[in-house]
């Protein structure tokens, strides 16, 4: 089906809102990074939040077929099952704590829990052993996030023996997380990559156990550390398309959106000079008569309601301002200056029409929020529809 043809089929079959999500592009992204790192190098998709908003399930199910994807990475137990329970097979690493209740599916479900915590270790122990499993591990270290891990000094090196000498636990993993990867200076990524690296060490000449999986770089990592990729890479934001930050190299790996988020226009109507728009006549009206589109997309969707009077959607690839105040169900645009405009015509929020393109970085900068955020506060009120090919 040709590209136009296939957008048209997909409007017309999609209500108020949309976010289209783009197969082709992860896939793209994922070789992208793939063709930056060691041969051999395994990446670890990162699947939190539905996939940053972008739906994790139908990229699993993409990223099954790729051989160099050694699993996924998600914050929760209830992600991982998700995942589980709708046919991915590969390996599942759950990145923050992970709450009791669930140890004793770990096993049978073949999650990976990251440890750091005695007491942690000593239930997963208990559970895996009540399970007649095994419970694969990733042992997280702080070296500078200030977040989870243990320590790299004597006491996480007594933590590692104790994982090492749990009965019904297999130490496959051990990894730290980058703070600062994305800034111009290196010296705190540097530091943090020295620490975990040496500690690495450590451990090997302390207990003669070299670890499988030994993985630092995020998203900024891959582009901007090559160094620290180690034996295993973690892609998070970069995989949907998106910049970790401004002073992240653009130039090294290349990237492609994989979300654009859809609506339409429902109303047009013409309002004189010094008609007040939207909750609290914030903008009201000037000059001659304003033409005004009513799009039903708002806050409640996820879209970001500091967009009000300062964001713009595009309607027949020219930009059309957004007046007054962002309601939770619709906003009002201006198309004074966008002719013929008529009612059930595609507006795009997030996306390229024509020459013109509104990036998660752009709404980002307008509304003072971070490009993560916004991708992953596009809500389940808003369909997805996966294309590709």
């Amino acid at each position: 089906m040709k590209t136009d043809d296939l957008q048209e089929k997909i409007t017309a079959q999609n209500g108020r809102i949309w976010a289209q999500i783009d197969l082709d592009a992860i896939r793209f992204n994922m070789e992208s990074m793939h063709a930056s790192t060691a041969p051999g190098t395994p990446i670890i998709a990162v699947l939190k939040t539905n996939a940053y908003g972008h739906g994790a399930l139908s990229i699993a199910t993409e990223l099954e077929k790729i051989p160099y994807v050694w699993g996924y990475a998600v914050a929760t137990f209830e992600e991982a099952a998700a995942l589980r329970e709708g046919g991915a097979a590969k390996p599942i690493l759950l990145l923050g704590y992970v709450f009791p209740y669930c140890y004793g599916q770990l096993g049978p479900l073949d999650i990976r829990p990251a440890v750091f915590r005695p007491d942690m270790l000593r239930q997963l122990s208990g559970a895996a052993r009540a399970a007649g499993s095994e419970i694969r591990v990733h042992i997280a270290v702080d070296t500078g996030m200030t977040r989870i891990g243990i320590t790299p000094d004597e006491e996480g090196l007594s933590f590692v023996g104790q994982v090492l000498a749990a009965e019904g636990i297999i130490l496959e993993g051990m990894f730290t997380h980058f703070a600062r990867a994305d800034e111009t200076d290196r010296s705190h990524t540097d530091l943090q990559l020295k620490r975990f690296r040496d500690f690495e060490a450590a451990v090997r000449e302390r207990t003669g156990y070299r670890i499988p999986m030994v993985h630092a770089s995020n998203s900024a990592g891959i582009i901007s550390f090559t160094e620290a990729n180690l034996n295993a890479v973690r892609a998070g934001i970069t995989l949907y398309g998106l910049w970790p930050s401004p002073d992240v190299p653009k130039d090294i790996v290349p990237l492609r959106p994989v979300m654009s988020l859809y609506s339409r226009v429902v109303y047009v109507k013409d309002v004189p000079a010094g008609t007040p728009v939207s909750y609290g006549g914030t903008y009201v009206t000037s000059g001659s008569a304003t033409r005004i589109a009513t799009v039903p997309a708002g806050y409640g969707d996820g879209y970001p309601r500091a967009l009000s009077g300062k964001g713009y959607v595009l309607i027949r690839g020219k930009r059309a301002p957004i007046l007054g105040r962002i309601c939770m169900d619709q906003m009002m645009v201006d198309v004074t200056d966008i002719p013929d405009v008529r009612e059930n015509e595609v507006v795009t929020l997030i996306g390229r029409d024509g020459e013109e393109e509104i990036t998660m970085e752009t709404l980002g900068d307008l509304s003072g929020r971070f490009n993560y955020e916004l991708a992953c506060d596009i809500n389940q009120r808003v369909p997805r529809v996966f294309v590709n090919g």
